[in-house]
């Protein structure tokens, strides 16, 4: 079964302005407000319920240059959902993270890794490859998860307690980059699987699915950032970028991989800038009618 967390983290996004704060950090309470923990409850799942993250300070002006936003807020907000995210899995439920942004991926894989490993199914608009080894400009783990995931950042980020890589690249796939991602290359060249978006929408989602499952294991961490959607039908995230899946093709893509995953995260909704709530309800449908089955086929 089912158990929800709520990780209301904003820590590795850059501020919208300077000295504003990004609004990912409201998602799990306009998720709850849009009826989606009462849906999964409703089918037996339990509320785990939260793990706050420390204050979002805009640190641009202050910050090392090889230290990300927020750093100690964030390795402590990491550690402390990785405990919880461990304890549902240790009790033989499958976690359902409620984020937040992207960086939650690295409190997941800390889980993971500390009870000796899983692949990675990594659902996202962009690679989210951005590293020392590619880039001056790091500095929110956001735009970064991917990289931090396998290993490919600064140790501070990428190798809490040790445990780097927290997911081999062997055993990672990734799917829904746009065509222009400026890291697509690189991370061909390292993971098990890469797939665009164009090609799910090509080929579609259950031909996607069972290849990217094969490629990551039998038993694997699912993570979707929402931006993985189109902008016309999701605009209400941090980055949005055409050419991406439509509500129907991504609840799809979850219904065929979730069964599989040991746990999955969801990230980078942005309740500001969704006023009335419409796009909160849609990924309630998308959520509750993807992920129902969430770790129901997953092996040991």
């Amino acid at each position: 079964m089912i158990t929800l967390l709520s990780a209301p983290s904003n820590l590795g996004l850059r501020p919208p302005e300077p000295g504003s704060v990004p609004g990912s950090a409201k998602a799990p309470e306009a998720f709850r407000e849009a009826g989606l923990f009462r849906r999964f409850t409703d089918r037996g799942a339990t509320d785990g319920g939260i793990v706050l993250a420390g204050r979002y300070v805009d640190d641009d002006a202050t910050r090392p240059a090889d230290r990300v936003r927020n750093e100690a807020a964030f390795v402590d907000h990491s550690l402390r959902l990785a405990s919880r995210i461990g304890e549902a899995l240790d009790e033989g439920r499958a976690p359902l993270v409620i984020g937040g942004d992207c960086g939650i991926l690295v409190a997941a894989g800390i889980a993971v890794k500390r009870r000796g490993g899983a692949g990675l199914v990594h659902i996202d608009g962009h690679t989210d490859f951005r590293h020392p080894g590619n880039s001056d400009e790091c500095a929110s783990v956001a735009g970064e998860a991917l990289a931090a995931a396998v290993g490919a950042h600064w140790p501070s980020i990428a190798d809490i307690e040790g445990l780097a890589p927290y997911f081999s690249p062997a055993g990672t796939a990734h799917i829904g980059h746009r065509d222009d991602d400026e890291e697509q290359a690189e991370v061909r060249s390292l993971l098990a699987r890469v797939t665009p978006a164009a090609d799910v929408l090509a080929r579609g989602a259950d031909a996607v699915a069972a290849e990217t499952a094969a490629s990551a294991g039998g038993r694997y961490w699912l993570q979707l950032d929402v931006d993985v959607l189109d902008p016309s039908v999701m605009p209400a995230v941090d980055s949005p970028d055409p050419g991406g899946l439509d509500a129907a093709e991504l609840t799809a893509l979850l219904r065929a991989l979730a069964p599989r995953a040991i746990g999955a995260s969801i990230t980078v909704f942005d309740p500001d800038l969704d006023p009335d709530g419409r796009y909160a309800r849609l990924l309630t449908e998308v959520f509750h009618d993807g992920l129902r089955e969430l770790g129901s086929g997953a092996r040991d």
